[in-house]
């Protein structure tokens, strides 16, 4: 159970992390983002961090 625990907690602080970093990144002005690339994999990791975070509320 703590495993679970601390897996969620680890998964929300990447997840806060990598969106906070996103929201900077992005010019609203243009609608880009300033690193296109590093955005590709910020995105792509925040999407699996909330993945993880959904899938594990589920089965609690």
């Amino acid at each position: 159970m703590e495993n679970k625990n601390t897996l969620r907690f680890t998964f929300s602080i990447i997840a806060i992390i990598l969106g906070v970093v996103l929201f900077k990144q992005f010019d609203f002005e243009t609608l880009k983002f300033e690193k296109p690339a590093l955005a590709i994999i910020y995105i792509v990791v925040f999407i699996f961090s909330v993945f993880i975070l959904i899938k594990n509320r589920k089965k609690i």
